[in-house]
């Protein structure tokens, strides 16, 4: 399947058409000026590039010249190492106008070193594959369907929770391919890791898939065969696992710390994190476990076994072949899993001058930050330094109705903040080449013709434009947050003037349909829930409604029906849950459900919201009283007051509530907790009739609390923890 090649909107500058020039130069911005099709890796070796291309089935391997580089603002004299002055005056802000090529990697090493330690500033990748693809214009996997990957997923069953601990021994290994291939490896730990490593190298993969295996499988199998002297040559130059350092994961305002490795001409990719990546700006997860994720997303295997980890050793001894079982179905679920969340980060690799290892772990304004560096040095163009960091205006929320409300429709702005910036001109004052519009109108463009061809295709090549369409909508959205952020072409300026236009364009929005008879629930920087005047009732009507409140906003920013719903239950802003009128539910915000909370908190919750939305508050309230009185009576199991912690450095302090416990066990470990009586916390398998009940009945009432703005009667229909306590043997006053 060749790239697309699409038709592009003129720039929102210009209202003439591009030519032939300007055509291959939006080309090379977004896809890099070398068309060289179907690279699934680069790698550096032994002082050149090493490049792995597929010809068909046949994978052809080149090798070329590369001098490793970086950008300073000065210069400095050292040996094997030559200077080019870039072009290019971004006025009074500093510039990084010295390109620095280095004879070997060592001459890189002891530039970069030296510079830092003179505290001047530079741009210095440490990945040469991604230098390389940067100055080289190369990028993988053109041409390609994120189905032709050779993926292949690894899962193992241990006899104990970590490497470390003394009895310490890899049970079994499971792998299965996109390609039909499935076995287990069984028998002594010494075969199992010598079978594994002569697979990988029989299947070849390009990608090695696993969940939680940058956490678990791979550092288990690395230290047992360490332990045992077996070398885990999966490397496609026979060279061993290795591991970085400690890193984070970007997910979206939050970071994950995890310690990477790597396999030379290979992609290692961590479905854990991965889902919870996907799960950003949704929401809908309650748990990032593969089967707990699996279940919720609709893709769990029938007759799926359900095992806690701590089982497994012993079912081992007495029922191999449950564990068997259950061991295949992981590697089954991570490979359907990976099929749903990793796309969209393989069809942005067409574009970003990184590896999909690394794509699938960096934030969205990274990955902008090396599709403008690209661009700037293709043209031999200085790079700016980031603007220092400011506050600045966010965009617009405000709740105007909580409780029960029916008969909700969601108004969202059509990507609000790139139309903005395209209809208003805003860009950032540094962007010199005039790269920043064009780029962006371009990715408009081309998701507008993907998102069509989806629609008009089938099977393979409908998944193929789909994923592509999702790429560009990623990219597209994170050219906003670039100008607000510590990126070398950020503007502050232009992000406030950005948020400050939607502002306006939302609350103009919302006064419209309240001008025509509607009633605002909820603004949402660029959408608004809202009834619709008694007259409009169905979906057809409501569009309409919705056409007729957009023709007053500026040309260039649309309006769209974006959901209908039965119900909606508003508490406050961004905490809400919506019932469509077949029945699905949409949960927004932690107040209604949190994976930190205890079981039978999450139960309260959802049986609360069960009957909210039926219209029935009164069994909420009994409910509560019933439920106070189950757990004040011990009459609530113990694994449902527990809560589920890992075990950190921080959990080691001296202050930390888990100091006592995480001495007995490895970072990292998850133990489940319960309140003791005299206040410090104990392990569930060590429960002694001990536990807290009246702190548990506080917890309810704070779990009850959550729901109070849809209870004009808090205070009656809940009575607060030490009336409930008091009256614990007189359950009838209530």
């Amino acid at each position: 399947m060749q790239q697309p090649s699409l038709p592009l909107d003129a720039p929102a500058e210009s209202a003439e058409p591009p030519q032939s020039e300007e055509r291959a130069l939006l080309e090379a911005l977004l896809f890099g000026r070398d068309p060289t099709p179907r690279i699934i890796a680069v790698e550096s070796a032994n002082g050149l590039i090493r490049i792995y291309r597929r010809e068909g089935e046949r994978l052809i391997t080149e090798e070329e010249p590369f001098e490793p580089w970086l950008l300073s603002d000065t210069l400095m004299e050292m040996p094997d190492v030559r200077w080019q002055e870039l072009e290019g005056d971004f006025g009074e802000r500093p510039a990084l106008r010295y390109l620095a090529r280095c004879a070997h990697r060592e001459a890189f090493d002891n530039l970069r070193r030296a510079l830092r330690d003179a505290h001047h500033e530079i741009l210095a990748f440490g990945s040469l594959p991604r230098q390389y693809l940067i100055l080289s214009g190369k990028t993988l996997f053109k041409g390609m369907a994120f189905e032709e990957l050779h993926r292949v997923q690894l899962d193992i069953e241990t006899s104990t929770l970590t490497h470390d601990q003394s009895d310490a021994q890899i049970l079994m290994v499971a792998l299965s391919d996109n390609r039909g291939y499935e076995e287990l490896l069984e028998g002594d730990e010494q075969t199992i890791l010598q079978q594994l490593t002569e697979r990988i190298q029989e299947l070849d993969p390009d990608v090695i898939e696993g969940h939680n295996l940058f956490g678990f499988d791979l550092p288990y199998l690395h230290r047992r065969a360490q332990a045992l002297g077996v070398a885990l040559r999966w490397g496609r130059d026979g060279s061993e696992l290795r591991f970085g350092s400690p890193r984070a994961c970007v997910i979206g305002a939050n970071n994950r710390t995890f310690t990477p490795a790597f396999v030379h001409g290979r992609h290692l990719l961590d479905t854990y994190l991965a889902v919870q990546r996907f799960d950003i700006g949704r929401g809908d997860l309650e748990s990032y476990g593969l089967k707990e994720a699996a279940q919720q997303l609709g893709i769990a295997l029938e007759e799926r076994i359900y095992l806690e980890r701590e089982q497994i050793p012993h079912l081992w001894r007495t029922d191999p072949d449950t564990v068997r079982q259950y061991c295949l179905q992981d590697v089954r679920e991570t490979r359907r899993l990976a099929e749903l969340v990793l796309p969209t980060e393989f069809y942005q690799c067409q574009m970003i001058p990184d590896t999909l290892q690394n794509l699938a772990t960096i934030g969205t304004g990274e990955k902008a930050n090396l599709l403008f560096v690209r661009a700037y040095l293709m043209k031999g163009h200085a790079i700016p330094l980031p603007e220092p960091a400011r506050e600045y205006p966010g965009g617009y929320t405000e709740v105007r109705m909580v409780g029960r409300i029916e008969r909700v429709v969601k108004a969202d702005v059509e990507s609000l903040y790139p139309s903005v910036m395209l209809q208003f001109h805003i860009k950032p004052k540094v962007d010199t080449l005039n790269v920043f519009l064009p780029m962006l109108a371009e990715l408009r463009q081309r998701r507008l013709d993907a998102k069509n061809r989806a629609r008009q295709t089938q099977g393979l090549e409908a998944a193929y434009w789909d994923g592509l369409q999702g790429s560009f909508k990623i990219l597209i959205n994170s050219m906003y947050g670039y100008l607000g952020a510590p990126f070398h072409f950020n503007d502050y300026d232009a992000a406030e003037k950005v948020t400050i236009t939607g502002q306006d364009i939302v609350k103009q929005i919302a006064q419209q349909i309240e001008a025509l008879g509607g009633r605002v629930i909820e603004i949402d920087t660029d959408g608004v829930y809202f009834q619709p005047p008694p007259e409009v009732q169905t979906e057809a009507e409501e569009r309409a409604f919705v056409e007729q409140v957009g023709s007053i906003l500026p040309e260039g920013i649309r309006l769209v029906h974006d959901g209908r719903y039965a119900v909606m239950l508003s508490l406050k802003t961004k905490n809400y849950v919506l019932q469509s009128y077949d029945g699905k539910r949409i949960f927004k915000g932690a107040s209604l459900r949190s994976r930190a909370d205890e079981r039978f908190g999450r139960e309260f919750i959802a049986r609360a919201i069960e009957w909210l939305l039926e219209g029935k508050p009164e069994a909420v309230a009994q409910e509560y009283r019933r439920l106070a009185f189950a757990i004040l009576n011990g009459e609530v199991p113990i694994e449902d007051l527990c809560r589920r912690e890992r075990i950190t450095e921080k959990s080691r302090l001296p202050h930390h509530p888990l100091r006592h416990l995480a001495q007995r066990f490895q970072i990292g470990d998850y133990i489940m907790v319960y309140r003791k009586r005299d206040g410090t916390l104990g392990l569930l398998e060590e429960y002694a009739n001990d536990a807290d009940l009246e702190h548990y009945v506080e917890k309810l009432y704070k779990f009850a609390q959550r729901l109070e703005p849809l209870f004009p009667n808090f205070d009656e229909a809940f009575p607060k923890p030490q009336a409930l306590i008091q009256s614990a043997n007189q359950p009838s006053l209530f």
